[in-house]
């Protein structure tokens, strides 16, 4: 019995993608799988791997596909499917991926969380609660997950974001920013932000951009500024603000320890759609304030609290404030209240999402009297 000589060259194609895999060459991977498939069709090793490949390549429709086999039985695989699906947004096969998934592997914490996620984006938030308890059950990321449970708990003190999910979230997302923001959400909160101040024609030696982004502010801004410095959690988001071309320096640093560390004065503080990630203000006034040089101003944006609320973190994992606390934030650390105004910070299905706009202004230079 001879052998057809194409299931040597499938195999051999087959070690080849896996040593590309292992190595992180995706495309590579990819390539040698789709060969190997071609030679000797339908094997389920090969169209597993070669899901998991276009899955890295954002090629979700592809990778739901190539691995419906192969997620029967393996609980990785299964995952990895639906998540695929919830990239897709088909919802109703995610949630039954997932469950799939659960029946496979009942521990997989990631799987919990993601069906968590999916429930509480849906405003089932008791369900989505009971998901995220039993990801930590399964020892999933602890203070990641208490956020969650405090977003759909409604807690009355909610806690800070922890570090990684601001980085995760915008790295992921870097890419697709500036388009989703715009044009998806109807963004313009850095334009509504700068507006009154684009039109005093102010100028300003210096300007601190946080949670820079991929530079929508920084590009109003600049032809106003002798110099715009930008700082953002996220390295992708760091690598766009940089090629935009318009900031002196872009650092990657949590905006907390990047106003604590830089020792100069700024003109104008700027922060358009930022303090609905960071939580509480206090600590951010406690840093920001000192950097504003004599007459400086702090702008920024927030999402409206419900009334009688001073903070509140919601199901959409953002922040919303009352304008009693800014008021308060500001009268406390001597701010002076130059302009405080109402107006859609972006669309969310179609809804305006309504925010307060807020310019505080740092007491001036007293010159001396004889």
């Amino acid at each position: 019995m001879t052998l057809d000589p194409r299931t040597g060259q499938a195999r051999a194609l087959f070690v080849s993608g896996n040593a590309h895999a292992e190595a992180g060459r995706v495309d590579q991977a990819a390539a040698d799988y789709e060969a190997a498939l071609a030679l000797v069709p339908g094997r389920p090793s090969v169209m597993g791997n070669l899901g998991l490949m276009r899955f890295h390549q954002q090629r979700w429709a592809e990778a739901v596909d190539l691995l419906a086999q192969a997620a029967t039985q393996d609980p990785g695989l299964a995952l990895t499917r639906a998540i695929a699906l919830l990239r897709l947004n088909r919802l109703d096969e995610a949630l039954a991926a997932l469950d799939h998934t659960l029946t496979l592997d009942d521990g997989m914490a990631e799987a919990w969380s993601q069906r968590g996620h999916l429930m509480r984006e849906a405003g089932h938030l008791d369900e989505a609660a009971r998901c995220y308890h039993q990801a930590l059950d399964c020892g999933a990321h602890e203070a990641l997950h208490r956020y969650y449970l405090a977003a759909v708990q409604d807690v009355s003190d909610p806690p800070a974001p922890p570090a990684v999910y601001a980085q995760a979230l915008f790295d992921d997302y870097a890419d697709d920013f500036q388009h989703h923001l715009v044009h998806t959400l109807r963004y313009t909160a850095h334009e509504t932000l700068l507006q009154p101040l684009l039109a005093q024609g102010r100028r300003f030696a210096r300007v601190l951009d946080l949670g820079c982004g991929t530079g929508l502010c920084g590009r109003l801004i600049a032809p106003l500024a002798d110099a715009v410095d930008g700082v953002d959690i996220a390295p992708a988001m760091v690598a766009q603000s940089r090629a935009a071309g318009v900031y002196r320096r872009v650092d990657q640093a949590h905006l907390l320890e990047w106003l604590r560390a830089d020792a100069g004065l700024a003109d104008l503080i700027v922060a358009a759609d930022v303090f609905i990630y960071t939580g509480p203000l206090a600590p951010v006034f406690d840093a920001a304030v000192p950097r504003l040089a004599p007459g400086g101003v702090l702008a920024f944006s927030v999402e409206q609290a419900d009334a009688g609320r001073a903070l509140q973190l919601r199901p959409s994992l953002r922040y919303a404030h009352g304008r009693e606390s800014l008021l308060s934030l500001a009268d406390r650390h001597g701010l002076a209240v130059q302009a405080l105004w109402e107006a859609p910070i972006r669309h969310d299905q179609g809804r305006p999402v309504m925010g307060w706009y807020v310019l505080l202004a740092a007491q001036p230079l007293r010159r001396a009297t004889q």
